[in-house]
């Protein structure tokens, strides 16, 4: 692997938080294919100046309901800007949580509609096919394995290698930055499918090993593997031991957060796409509705309240930094600060309201920011 020297580079803590991970040795086999197929986050950050930076605070103030399972204090959550771009380091994270959102919303659509709920599969192509390099071939084969395994719908997440290892890197001394880089890349072309067995997945609980005449789908992926040598499984469980069907959102969001793009060079790249009945042209676009915040403190009290955009007045001085070690996106904060209120909810701008016609703003004094 090439030494990154990373003093040379001048990297900003920002720019710091997503060193590529492509930064492999030449000797690696299939070097050029690991380049063409970069991870999503890989490209340069769009808008220095905006990407990634502090736009505001939101959260809840209601005390009171708070005090009720034992918090002193307000919810507070940081948000930030980003531009969207899937390429983009700074803001790959956000691409990926948006994104999750949508496939949560078309895979639920379509457990309604077949009446089965959707499993996490992966499709393992053997070393003796890693020389074919075209994502469109590899497509091509996976959609034909899924055909024969009777998985007919869903969304598949393309993933070009695998980083076995990490390595701990120091930043600039100026930032006090601590990253993690991976190393150790290899090519091994694999899709990550969250899709829809035909007839459900019934070898979930089955304790029994598979025989001749078992037809369920453990066996007809180990029969398929002996003939091509194409690796299918269905993943039960995820590293944590967790169900990974408890959560459509959080698997897609998992999968997307370590895709690869898949044209790169395209206006608009993409790391996946859809098949079956959740194509566009079976089930067309679904509206997703942008989620508010929720307050996880009033959560708790058995009350269900959305957040609301924040001011702060007070004179502390929060790590906004979200590549900082030492940065927190939740905390709970003081409502008084030396007996005056420094968080007030930001009053919301109506259009062709008076304030908004004469060009008036509500300004609140003596905040680092708001």
């Amino acid at each position: 692997m090439n030494v990154v020297e990373l003093d040379s580079l001048r990297l900003s803590a920002l720019e710091l938080g997503s060193v590529v991970n492509n930064v492999v040795s030449k000797s690696t086999p299939f070097y050029d294919f690991i380049l063409k197929f970069p991870l999503i986050g890989g490209g340069n950050v769009t808008n220095p100046d905006t990407c990634a930076k502090f736009k505001h605070h939101v959260g809840c103030i209601d005390v009171a309901t708070h005090a009720t399972v034992g918090y002193k204090g307000i919810f507070a959550r940081k948000i930030h800007m980003n531009c969207g771009n899937l390429r983009c380091p700074s803001c790959a994270r956000s691409y990926a949580g948006r994104e999750a959102a949508k496939v949560a919303a078309r895979l639920n659509v379509a457990s309604e509609r077949l009446h089965l709920p959707f499993d996490h599969i992966s499709i393992s192509f053997p070393p003796e096919m890693f020389g074919i390099g075209d994502e469109k071939k590899y497509r091509k084969l996976e959609l034909k394995t899924l055909k024969e395994l009777g998985i007919m719908d869903g969304f598949s997440i393309f993933h070009s290698a695998r980083h076995r290892r990490y390595e701990r890197i120091n930043g600039d001394p100026a930032t006090e930055y601590t990253a993690f880089r991976q190393f150790g890349t290899d090519f091994q072309p694999h899709y990550h499918e969250l899709g829809f067995v035909s007839g459900g997945f019934t070898c979930r609980e089955c304790k029994t090993k598979c025989f001749e005449a078992c037809q369920g789908f453990n066996s007809r992926r180990w029969k398929y593997y002996q003939k091509t040598g194409i690796y299918v499984k269905v993943i039960v469980k995820d590293e944590h031991k967790y169900e990974v069907r408890r959560s459509a959102k959080f698997t897609s969001y998992y999968q997307l957060n370590h895709a690869s793009i898949v044209d790169k060079d395209a206006k608009r790249a993409r790391v996946g796409f859809w098949h079956g009945a959740c194509s566009y042209r079976k089930m067309g676009k679904i509206k997703v509705a942008k989620e508010a915040v929720e307050c996880p403190l009033c959560a708790e009290a058995n009350v269900k309240k959305a957040c609301d955009v924040l001011v702060y007045t007070g004179k502390k001085n929060f790590i906004l930094n979200r590549y900082d070690p030492n940065y927190e996106r939740d905390t709970i904060e003081d409502l008084y600060e030396d007996g005056l209120q420094v968080w007030y909810i930001k009053p919301k701008r109506v259009w062709g309201s008076p304030a908004v016609k004469n060009g008036f703003t509500v300004k609140f004094e003596g905040g680092k920011h708001g």
